[in-house]
């Protein structure tokens, strides 16, 4: 602790803009960042509320494994397939991609719309892989 306190003392700009860099990280997820889910949460929502699961993977690693009863929709052709989920309102919807890193401009898109709630795979279907819970292939 002592050279922590010696190390602000001798670099207090340096020990500034650490504080300001991690400050904008925070606000940064506060503004951006989307309710996440695991893999067990996942399941607990499809069993109890009959949540969708929206795959936004392109079709070849749709085909290779997916969440069962998962509905297909590239992240690229998300708001144009929105309107696909009417039926569907007022059901949670779980958004899984490849590793957790591009579901959240699809849960956006999705609330955008008037989904609610909508949650993100938290490690997408690399997590639901590790944790050996099932898939469909085609």
């Amino acid at each position: 602790m002592a050279q922590f306190q010696e190390f602000l003392g001798n670099h207090p700009i340096l020990a500034v803009c650490w504080l300001a860099a991690f400050a904008a990280i925070v606000v940064y997820q506060m503004r951006t960042g989307t309710k996440g889910v695991s893999a067990a949460q996942t399941v607990a929502l499809i069993n109890r509320s009959e949540a969708i699961v929206v795959d936004i993977r392109d079709k070849k690693e749709f085909d290779e494994g997916h969440v069962v009863d998962a509905i297909h929709m590239p992240l690229s052709k998300i708001t144009q397939r929105v309107a696909e989920l009417k039926k569907q309102q007022g059901k949670p919807i779980v958004v899984a991609c490849k590793h957790g890193q591009q579901s959240g401009d699809a849960v956006r898109a999705l609330e955008a719309a008037g989904h609610d709630p909508v949650y993100k795979l938290i490690g997408g279907m690399a997590e639901w892989r590790a944790q050996s819970l099932p898939v469909v292939s085609k």
